[in-house]
């Protein structure tokens, strides 16, 4: 049987970088989604099929576009004519206090961590489903306690989480639909500026790697065939019930 296909979004850099590197490494071929990340996006690539030939390729599109998503979708499908997993990583994460966010704020925040995860949900359904394949969403710990002046991108983890949990369920028994919730694994780029208050609030006390989420990932994307609509929180603890942040 041919080597089972993935798509990552957001895949070029961080958490969506080493998820593709793990799940490469247990033997599946890799889409990697970008969308301004080309050079880092075409180095992972030629890192994977230096280490296996054409395991690796990738595809650019704006997530804020809905046009581009659905061509994404087909892209995907296209290329290797089988997809396993699908796995929606991308994310955009900054401050919106109330009183103070724009339409635009609502395009980059709700699109890319929500709307275009249902997009992708709804037109790689039948692939997936073709090959018993499953789906990972990437969640937060904040889809459920709130971040201060977070609010839309709250919100939109929030949707994430119950199209995680309403997916499963609609698209079940052919396809499993499972999520992770990190907690403080890479700090954002910008409106995380309180990282020794999160990691006191941690029972670990400590951040954790993006290899913790990877491992999850491959997880329940491989070696859990009877999980479906569950959100695992990888947190090192956060989510028992912290203070602040």
């Amino acid at each position: 049987m041919a080597d089972p296909v993935a798509l990552i979004t957001g895949a070029a850099r961080r958490l969506g970088a080493e998820t593709a590197r793990t799940l490469h490494g247990r033997g599946m071929r890799v889409i990697i989604h970008c969308r301004n990340s080309r050079h880092d996006a075409d180095r992972l690539a030629a890192e994977l099929n230096a280490a296996r030939p054409e395991s690796a390729c990738v595809m650019q599109a704006d997530l804020d576009n809905p046009g581009q998503v659905r061509i994404l979708a087909n892209m995907a499908i296209q290329q290797w004519r089988r997809l396993d997993l699908l796995v929606n990583n991308a994310s955009s994460f900054y401050p919106t206090p109330i009183g103070n966010s724009s339409d635009e704020d609502w395009t980059r925040l709700i699109h890319s961590n929500l709307r275009a995860p249902y997009i992708l949900t709804e037109a790689l359904a039948p692939t997936l489903a073709k090959y018993k394949g499953s789906i990972i969403n990437i969640i937060d710990v904040y889809a459920e306690k709130p971040l201060a002046e977070h609010t839309l991108y709250c919100i939109a983890k929030a949707g994430l989480a119950m199209l995680t949990r309403s997916s499963a369920r609609e698209l079940g028994p052919d396809v499993r639909v499972n999520g992770v919730a990190p907690g403080p694994i890479l700090w954002p780029e910008q409106g995380q500026d309180n990282q020794a208050e999160i990691l006191q609030a941690t029972a670990l006390k400590r951040s954790g790697n993006p290899a913790d989420i990877a491992g999850m990932v491959a997880f329940l994307a491989l070696d859990a065939p009877y999980v479906t609509g569950q959100i695992v929180a990888v947190d090192g603890g956060r989510s028992l019930g912290f203070h602040g942040g």
